[in-house]
C-alpha cells in the first residue's frame, strides 16, 4: 500500500470522526426547551401541572397533582428500527398509601413515561406501553390499564428513591407485551396523576430520548 492510499481515509477520519450514533430529542428540560410538548387533559377531571424548574442543579421537568391528571406529551413519528432504546431519568417525591394499582380505584402513579402507537380512525389499533414508577406493585409487574387493555403497566421503578436513570427497548417491549412487531411509535408522554385516590404527588423528568444503543450519551 502507497503512502498516499494509507494517508487518505486516515485524515478522514481525523476530520469526521466515528461515526455518530443516531439519537432522536425529545424533551431537552435542561435546555428549557419544551417546543412540540403540550398538556393534555381529560373530561371533568382538573390537569396536573408541569413546569421547568432548577432542582439539584440542573434544569428538569417538575409534573405535580393535586386530586388531579393529565399528560404532558409530543407527537412525533419515531423510527424504532433506527433508535428503540428509550432513554430518561426521572425522580419522585413520595409514593402513595394503600393502592390497589391494577384497580381503577387505585390506578394512580407518582410518575409515568408512554410510549404510543397512535391507531388514528382505526382508535382499536392505538397501543401504549406505560412505564410507571410504582408505589407497591415490584419491579417487572405488567398487567393490563384497568381503564384501557390497549395500554400496557409496566413497573419500572417501585418504592421511594432518588434520581433514576432508565432505558427501556421499545421495540422489544411491545413484543412482550402485545405480541407484536412495530417500526414505529407516534409519541412520548410523561404523566403525574393522582385524581382516583384524591391525594397529592409531584416527580421531576430530566431529558427524555431516544437512540440506537443502550449506553447514554449526553
Amino acid at each position: 500500500m502507497s503512502a498516499l492510499r494509507w494517508l487518505v481515509p486516515t485524515l478522514l477520519w481525523l476530520v469526521v470522526g466515528p461515526a455518530m450514533a443516531d439519537r432522536v430529542d425529545l424533551g431537552r428540560f435542561s435546555r428549557g426547551e419544551t417546543d412540540g410538548w403540550q398538556t393534555r387533559g381529560f373530561d371533568d377531571i382538573p390537569a396536573s401541572d408541569y413546569e421547568l424548574v432548577e432542582k439539584d442543579g440542573r434544569r428538569v421537568l417538575r409534573g405535580q397533582c393535586d386530586d388531579s391528571a393529565s399528560v404532558f406529551g409530543t407527537e412525533q413519528r419515531i423510527d424504532l428500527e433506527r433508535t428503540p432504546y428509550l432513554h430518561w431519568s426521572w425522580q419522585i417525591d413520595d409514593v402513595y398509601a394503600d393502592l390497589d394499582e391494577r384497580t381503577r380505584a387505585g390506578d394512580d402513579f407518582p410518575a409515568r413515561v408512554y410510549a404510543v402507537i397512535d391507531g388514528g380512525w382505526r382508535i382499536w389499533r392505538t397501543r401504549a406501553i406505560n412505564y410507571v414508577w410504582a408505589s407497591r406493585e415490584p419491579v417487572g409487574a405488567a398487567w393490563p390499564n384497568p381503564f384501557k387493555e390497549q395500554a400496557m403497566m409496566v413497573v419500572v421503578e417501585s418504592g421511594t428513591g432518588g434520581w433514576q436513570h432508565e432505558v427501556r427497548d421499545v421495540r422489544a417491549d411491545f413484543r412482550e407485551h402485545f405480541d407484536r412487531d412495530t417500526d414505529h411509535i407516534d409519541g412520548i408522554a410523561l404523566m403525574v396523576d393522582c385524581d382516583n385516590h384524591g391525594g397529592r404527588g409531584r416527580a421531576w423528568f430530566g431529558d427524555i430520548y431516544l437512540s440506537d444503543s443502550p449506553t447514554r450519551t449526553h
